[in-house]
């Protein structure tokens, strides 16, 4: 029997061509037609003016940051569960990051709990659109309208989701996208910066290559943050697809829910009425009455050939960011987490997966 991965990438389109196309005509490196037609393509997919591609989405994250000024003695608020990247791309620059706990509901940064942290040296909110579900927007982007500070979206795990009509990454001053190789779109490694302020992207261009504004003359120290034209070919072959992608999370979380649905002491992150969610990760809640601890579980999945993965530890739970206060982010790391989720799956694979978790293996 098949084992089955988290995730795996989904390359049955254009990508062989494209990377051909690459290394025949040698272009391999940080220059070449595909960075800019990447960043077009994704930024107007995003409904965003502008596209700075990065090696990383960490360094995206960096960038924004970077070219908005945060600095040491500064502080950004980001939410407490989420990858520690978000935390360590504002700590790279001498900044503080600030944690706001979880909303038990929909799992992403508490809006309620926001204004409480806001200090004179905030400024920056980064809201994280946890395992494909938007963040409530609206209140986030009024409270950065009333004190004056910036919104730095981290889209790494929502590609395409949408906030009351409107695509993540277009809401906030920039936002930052990965493109790791268990994300919607991928190009093995890569991000991308989408803003709509012709400055800002200006901004990032100069200080993602090196701060040069010609050759070999450095006016400020810059980063060398450049995506390469390998990269960016896999990217442009992955954007053809992205619908049909996202089409198939959709079908597969609607299809897991419907055969969880019956399954006491499971929960699954509610899509909200405001968000369209793209379930990057199929992720769910195992409450205390559920047959068994979540940890128990994942064993009984990895003894049938199925891989999963827990919740990310809280931020405020790791050594570098220890602290006390958030046991909402703390709850849910301890019940959460994830299923298969890949855009190869079939029916059958989920049809296992659910079996297993039912506690009728036999069914398999």
């Amino acid at each position: 029997m098949k084992s089955l991965p988290v995730a795996e990438p989904d390359l049955r389109g254009n990508e062989s061509k494209y990377v051909m196309e690459c290394l025949e005509s040698t272009w391999i490196s940080s220059l070449g037609k595909y960075i800019s037609a990447f960043e077009e393509k994704f930024s107007s997919y995003c409904s965003v003016k502008y596209g700075v591609s990065t090696y990383n989405g960490t360094v995206a994250l960096q960038l924004a940051l970077a070219a908005l000024n945060i600095k040491e003695g500064d502080e950004v608020i980001v939410p407490a569960l989420t990858f520690i990247a978000t935390a360590n791309a504002v700590t790279y620059l001498g900044a503080k990051p600030v944690f706001v706990d979880a909303d038990r509901k929909t799992w992403n940064m508490d809006v309620n709990k926001i204004k409480e942290k806001i200090t004179d040296k905030t400024k920056a909110i980064i809201p994280v659109h946890l395992y494909g579900h938007p963040c409530d927007m609206d209140p986030i982007l009024e409270l950065a309208q009333q004190y004056n500070l910036y919104v730095i979206e981290d889209v790494a795990e929502a590609h395409g989701a949408e906030y009351k009509g409107k695509k993540l990454g277009s809401l906030g001053t920039i936002g930052c996208f990965s493109f790791y190789g268990n994300k919607i779109i991928t190009t093995g490694e890569g991000g991308m910066c989408v803003t709509n302020d012709e400055k800002l992207a200006e901004r990032m261009r100069f200080l993602k290559d090196h701060g040069m504004t010609e050759q070999y003359y450095h006016p400020e120290i810059g980063f060398n943050f450049r995506m390469t034209n390998l990269q960016a070919a896999i990217g442009v072959a992955q954007l053809e697809r992205i619908n049909e992608l996202i089409a198939t999370k959709i079908k597969h979380a609607k299809l897991y829910k419907e055969l969880l649905s019956s399954v006491k002491g499971i929960t699954f992150q509610p899509e909200e009425s405001y968000a369209k969610s793209v379930f990057w990760l199929h992720s769910i809640l195992i409450e205390d009455d559920f047959r068994c601890n979540r940890d128990a579980l994942m064993k009984e999945l990895k003894d049938a050939g199925i891989d999963s993965r827990p919740f990310f530890i809280p931020m405020n739970e790791l050594p570098p960011y220890r602290q006390e206060g958030f046991p909402v982010a703390s709850e849910l790391s301890r019940k959460g987490m994830n299923l298969p989720s890949s855009t190869l799956l079939t029916d059958e694979d989920i049809k296992r997966v659910c079996s297993v978790i039912a506690g009728n293996p036999k069914t398999l």
